[in-house]
């Protein structure tokens, strides 16, 4: 488990300095001080690597925090502030050869913690509409996520955009109206 806890570590750290998923395997072992063969044994591939160094980021630094707290703003906050520190790294994440990989597994991690705030918010919805509205929130708050990171200007401002989020909570749970054009207010 050292060799696979180094690996990732060593993935996040390289992909952060150099600003690229584009890092051979043996500088990935070599950074990890382990052997090319292990990278292979316990990943398949880089990318497979870089995915799963995301996934391990998110649940170690993120999920806890941003879940444990009561307070929606506490725990967007904490989303934003994950990112904003990490940027370079899910920067190049998402912009490099494993973007897509990287996103549906991070929507996968977001949908599981999601289910439970949905079955909240939403009360007792069917089985497969609770899964689908938990994946459909997750998605779309990385999109809003990842056109912050990618597309914002430095220094990112993690409070601007977990404001930004919470704003479409509102909409999401209807509590938000807006009169049709022309119609009564």
């Amino acid at each position: 488990m050292r060799s696979r806890a180094a690996l990732m570590a060593a993935a996040v750290r390289l992909v952060s300095e150099r600003g690229t998923t584009a890092i051979p395997i043996t500088d990935l072992a070599e950074a990890a001080d382990v052997s090319r063969q292990v990278v292979y044994l316990q990943f398949g591939d880089r990318d497979a690597l870089l995915v799963e160094a995301a996934a391990d980021l998110v649940r170690r630094e993120l999920i806890d925090e941003a879940t444990e707290s009561a307070d929606s703003f506490a725990g967007s906050l904490a989303l934003a502030r994950h990112f904003a520190a990490h940027s370079a790294f899910y920067r190049a994440m998402l912009t490099g050869s494993c973007a897509y990989a990287m996103t549906t597994t991070l929507n996968g991690v977001f949908s599981s913690v999601n289910h439970t705030a949905v079955r909240r918010l939403f009360g007792d919805l069917d089985g497969q509409l609770a899964v689908d509205f938990a994946a459909f929130v997750a998605g779309g708050t990385g999109a809003v996520v990842n056109a912050w990171l990618v597309d914002g200007v430095d220094p990112l401002d993690p409070e601007e955009l977990a404001g930004r989020l919470l704003r479409l909570a509102p909409v999401l749970t209807g509590a938000h109206r807006t009169p049709p054009a022309g119609g009564p207010a």
